[in-house]
């Protein structure tokens, strides 16, 4: 009996360093209900799938806000952010007044280009020809509203605005009562609200001019300036606009290694996260983590990227 209790006591501590290899993740998304709750609960299956040594599960929460925040905190190892909103965080800025968060950038997964729409019966051809115009920079309390007067704010651009639902604009648009409003864009297309205003009258994009699209650059690091191709909707050519992006994000105390596994099998796949959300079919997440990230790169992400042959813009490079 003694000799197999000492049997035992060995083999328990054989297995031990084994079972302790295993990391426990938190993964902070958001509501349930909503499309990106599925592609989060896809990206801790490839985790747990591929990742060695790594058995990830997803949080429901309140997003970007409540991450950042559960971050802080300890409870949430790493959790679906907008490009803008860490950005802020980081600077210790808007609702992070004083309060700088140590957040570092794995990845972005999709974008949402703020695409200036108006009926072209309006005559407006630029973004200065809106001083005066009766016009909607958003819908009511979102995040297009909010950075659309921070851009006009920037630009030294002014509008006649008007605030309303989309159910409201789009009916005001048609109705030539509101010449046109600022709408996120699905991937490289116009919005279906958009499309559904086409149905009815001619409208046109009004993209920013070079020196907009510098100084915005310059003056406005929370948001990305972004090249959109013609064919956005029939009939409209290319044209740059504002965008921010989702991506997700880790504390800077994250290790380097766990963050290289979950960027590599991220990187890897090419069918999980498209079948969670339809919009990601074909994109290129490395490619839109360069375009539309804010702030810098975990090392352990900056190690995948470098080891792909990327090289990393001075906006993703600790330091900056």
């Amino acid at each position: 009996m003694k000799h197999a209790l000492i049997a035992l006591m060995g083999a328990t501590l054989l297995a031990g360093p084994a079972l302790a290899e295993n990391k426990d993740l938190l993964i902070g998304s958001t509501s349930a209900s909503s499309s990106h709750y599925g592609y989060f609960v896809a990206v801790g299956q490839l985790i747990n799938e591929k990742a060695e040594g790594l058995d990830a599960s997803v949080v429901e929460t309140g997003a970007t806000m409540d991450n950042i925040r559960r971050m802080a905190r300890g409870q949430v190892d790493l959790g679906l952010v907008t490009t803008n909103t860490v950005q802020h965080a980081v600077a210790g800025k808007n609702a992070f007044d004083g309060k700088p968060q140590d957040l570092r950038l794995l990845w972005v997964y999709t974008n949402a280009p703020q695409n200036v729409v108006v009926r072209k019966d309006a005559g407006v051809t630029d973004l200065a020809g809106l001083s005066g115009v009766r016009f909607n920079p958003g819908i009511k309390g979102s995040s297009t509203e909010a950075t659309t007067e921070a851009v006009f704010k920037t630009l030294g651009l002014s509008a006649d605005y008007v605030r309303g639902s989309t159910t409201d604009i789009v009916g005001a648009i048609k109705d030539n009562r509101v010449a046109g409003y600022v709408k996120s864009g699905s991937g490289q297309k116009l919005d279906g609200s958009t499309m559904d205003i086409a149905t009815s009258v001619d409208i046109g994009v009004i993209g920013l001019t070079a020196a907009q699209a510098d100084k915005l650059r310059s003056d406005m690091p929370d948001i990305s300036v972004v090249d959109i191709p013609a064919g956005a909707a029939d009939g409209i050519p290319a044209y740059q606009t504002w965008s921010f992006g989702v991506g997700v994000a880790a504390p800077a105390t994250m290790d380097d290694d766990t963050a290289y596994k979950i960027v590599s099998v991220i990187m890897a796949d090419d069918s999980a996260q498209a079948n969670a959300m339809a919009s990601l079919k074909g994109a290129d997440l490395a490619q839109m983590t360069l375009d539309y990230g804010t702030i810098a790169l975990h090392p352990g992400a900056a190690r995948w990227f470098r080891e792909n042959g990327y090289d990393l813009p001075a906006k993703l490079q600790a330091g900056n």
